[in-house]
């Protein structure tokens, strides 16, 4: 599905993983519609790299009679609304055929070459490639309503799309809009009220009242005639080529021949992948390719010989500016189909041998894409030079859990970096682990994998690339799943003359989650972390989650929380935070996240200190008659608050705590997400990582307090815990260490077990505890029970400190 294919993260995700995804914000709802939906929007028109000239919105109709639109209007919202943002409104006139569509003509850019259908409506609303909200209305009265909740309110609007990061959208914003792609519904215009679901991320297909348009791309000449079976001079490897973008890239092909080994049948982004029996002796040039028909179901099947012709293209999943490569595709495509029952070609083997060790051409930090192929020297090489090709994998040990999209990570080379408990280690920026392989299923059969499981027998299909992971093997025949006997782990109990410290990141907990969501993560504190006197958590929201009224408090979601660990059987935990102002610490917008200090009133004392504020910095003070003891100013207290450093994120929490006499000072981090990075397995090698520099700016803010902490008391302990978003070797680890006033426990375990966190079947670190010298007698353990397993309470293992 090219809407799978198109799946952008936020979190995208992107390399080593944003440490925390976001959920989504509060929704804008209309009833889930059996007519007329919004069925595409695209903004991109005229834009660099577009083909088409137009920005332009699609309605579709569901239903079984003609949809009056008189009176009625389509209207457009930025997506980042402010107070003096206004709707801009096109009026309709006319009616939506049953089962048909309606193309309204939007603003029109300076670029482009070909122009839209016969449009039925025309307006000129130029709107934004990648985020924005449209409504269809029931007047031509422009809407005032300007958030979500305004807007779910508003009775007058029949349907509503937002896309990319927009405020106002039907539970989850569309995410993937871009120059070179639309979003859209499928075939069957599902409406459940959640855009994400809802609508995928495609090549532009506007389609008017008359059934014209469907593919947005000019119409390939020459179009062979169902009697011309005479193939055309260019073969698959002469389109595909030796680098990554083909040689006849936007020109049209005619009668290019091949055997059709796989179907894509449902989704936005349908249609067939086709292989020449006959390859050629170049191994850098792929022998298959994707032949897309969008939301229209191919009239192929496996095993017919077929002539295609059509427009070579470049598809960038999740658009050019993610930073991933390109899929090269034919595109407005028309098949003649000779034969049928014909033998597939070969389906080549993925084993240990097969891919190079070596990740990636080093272009320091250019792009790759006019680098001639080496598929023996480099695994992206080797895998782009079989893009489209028939690949299939043995026996294979799971590396990444299966997730909601039924997606598998498995490893071809074993023996690379293997972690204790069966994953693949990324333990430096060169161990990419060329070994990894994404698995899907094209067929709707699906498995449910740990690490560590084995995905016995043949798993063979189409190999393919997405914005999500990458390269990734589309199965028409998957594995069975072999358990591997992975159980979440159990940390050992503090003794009674030890203070127990742990991390958890809770995954934006609000009220709105469902109460199994409380329990769950309520038993991981009682039992697998065997109830810690100290918890500091990441991502609590406010009272009301995503919702954005400027609620600020997050006293209903704690209590919550703490009542579902009491019922697991744990203490009374009481808390301190301290609530930030609105939406200017980052996370899901509306959800006002933060970090938050869970504590055990009958094992440690909390020093509250009143004054902390969001604004308010929190300094090392003198304490005691003659000024040689330490305490904070406040206490809980952020670290220089209205430093740029901390912009749009996370503040760090400090709190003084006392345990058996001793004093205690706690720093709970969230540090910035790795959103905006160029991916692993991108165009860019090496990818540059621009979210590192704001992480490199915090962890001197926690240094710097710290060491002016020691400053003044060497022996001071000290607990820098949290969600740093990034891994033991990198730069903002190394600055937060520096002057070695902070040791992080993560480099204290063996090399197998240093890691948190899976992400595109690496197992890697992004959560840490440090402490201060003054720490010296302790218990460290990262206690595995979310991160390897399909089903999660979290994305996160949490970690526990035992200090004696």
């Amino acid at each position: 599905m090219r809407g799978r294919r198109a799946r952008l993260v936020a979190l995208t995700v992107p390399v080593g993983l944003v440490g925390s995804l976001m959920a989504l914000p509060f929704t804008a709802e209309a009833s889930p519609s059996p007519d007329a939906v919004i069925a595409e929007v695209y903004g991109g028109g005229g834009n660099s790299g577009a083909s088409l000239t137009h920005d332009f919105i699609e309605l579709g109709n569901a239903g079984d009679g003609p949809f009056d639109l008189t009176g009625w209007s389509v209207q457009y919202l930025s997506g980042a609304p402010g107070p003096t943002s206004k709707w801009q409104a096109t009026p309709l006139t006319g009616a939506v055929p049953a089962g048909g569509s309606y193309l309204i003509q939007e603003a029109k850019g300076t670029g482009g070459d070909t122009a839209l259908p016969a449009p039925d409506a025309t307006g000129t609303i130029p709107l934004s490639a990648t985020s924005g909200t449209v409504a269809l209305v029931r007047s031509t009265t422009p809407l005032t309503c300007l958030t979500a909740a305004d807007c779910a309110a508003d009775t007058s609007i029949k349907d509503l799309v937002g896309f990319g990061t927009a405020t106002v959208r039907e539970t989850s914003p569309v995410t993937g809009a871009g120059n070179t792609t639309s979003v859209s519904r499928n075939a069957t215009l599902t409406d459940t009220d959640d855009n994400a679901a809802d609508l995928t991320a495609t090549a532009p297909a506007p389609r008017n009242s008359t059934g014209t348009g469907g593919g947005g791309e000019p119409t390939p000449t020459p179009t062979p005639e169902p009697t011309n079976t005479t193939p055309g001079d260019l073969r698959i490897h002469d389109i595909q080529g030796a680098t990554r973008i083909s040689p006849q890239s936007g020109a049209t092909v005619g009668n290019v021949p091949g055997v059709v080994t796989a179907v894509r049948a449902t989704g936005s982004s349908r249609g067939f992948w086709f292989q020449d029996p006959q390859p050629d002796q170049d191994a850098a040039t792929s022998e298959a390719v994707f032949v897309f028909t969008g939301s229209v179901t191919p009239q192929v099947k496996p095993g017919d010989a077929v002539l295609v012709s059509g427009k070579v293209s470049e598809y960038y999943p999740g658009g050019a500016a993610a930073g991933g490569q390109s899929v090269t595709e034919l595109t407005a495509p028309t098949t003649v189909v000779l034969s049928s029952g014909n033998p597939l070609p070969a389906t080549e083997v993925i084993g240990s041998r097969t891919v190079p060790e070596r990740y990636a051409p080093d272009a320091q930090g250019g792009n790759i894409e006019p680098l001639t192929l080496l598929p023996r020297t480099y695994a992206l090489d080797w895998l782009e030079s079989r893009e489209g090709m028939l690949v299939q994998a043995g026996d294979s040990r799971v590396v990444g859990a299966s997730n909601q999209y039924g997606e598998t990570w498995i490893t071809t080379k074993p023996r690379q970096n293997p972690t204790e408990r069966g994953g693949t280690l990324y333990g430096a920026y060169d161990q990419q682990n060329s070994g990894r392989l994404l698995v899907a299923s094209l067929t709707g059969a699906s498995v449910t994998a740990n690490v560590g499981d084995t995905l016995k027998g043949v798993t063979s299909g189409p190999l393919d690339y997405g914005s999500f992971g990458g390269y990734s093997l589309q199965a028409t025949t998957l594995g069975t799943v072999k358990s591997g006997g992975l159980r979440p782990e159990v940390a050992k109990k503090a003794k009674s003359d030890e203070l127990a410290v742990a991390t958890y990141n809770v995954e934006n907990l609000d009220p709105s989650d469902p109460q199994a969501k409380f329990d769950r993560l309520a038993v991981g504190i009682v039992k697998n972390l065997a109830t810690p006197d100290i918890v500091s958590l990441e991502e609590i929201q406010d009272d009301n989650g995503a919702t954005d009224d400027g609620t600020l408090s997050a006293d209903k979601t704690l209590a919550q929380f703490t009542a579902a660990i009491r019922a697991a059987g744990g203490p009374t935990y009481s808390w301190r935070s301290v609530d930030p102002q609105d939406k200017t610490d980052g996370g899901e917008p509306g959800g006002n996240i933060r970090n938050v200090f869970l504590f055990n009133p009958k094992r440690v004392g909390f020093v509250d200190h009143p004054g902390g504020d969001a604004t308010t910095a929190v300094k090392v003070v003198p304490a005691g008659r003659h000024g040689k003891d330490i305490t904070l100013s406040v206490s809980p207290g952020r670290i220089n608050p209205t430093s740029d450093a901390w912009k749009s994120s996370r503040k760090p929490l400090v709190g003084e705590f006392t345990f058996r006499g001793d004093q205690y000072f706690v720093i709970g981090n969230h540090f910035n997400s790795k959103g905006g990075d160029q991916p692993m397995y991108g165009r860019f090698q090496p990818p540059v990582l621009s979210s590192e520099t704001q992480r490199l700016a915090q962890a001197k803010e926690v240094n710097t307090f710290v060491s002016g902490l020691l400053a003044k008391d060497r022996k001071a302990k000290v607990v820098v815990l949290g969600d740093l978003n990034d891994f033991p070797f990198s730069p903002p680890v190394e600055a937060l260490t520096r002057g070695r006033v902070l040791t992080d426990l993560m480099s204290t375990l063996p090399r197998d077990e240093r890691y948190s966190y899976v992400y595109d079947g690496n197992s890697q670190t992004l959560d840490h505890i440090l402490v201060s010298p003054g720490v010296r007698r302790l218990s460290y353990d990262v206690v595995h029970v979310n991160a390897e397993f399909a089903d999660q309470a979290s994305d996160h293992d949490p970690q526990v400190v035992r200090i004696g």
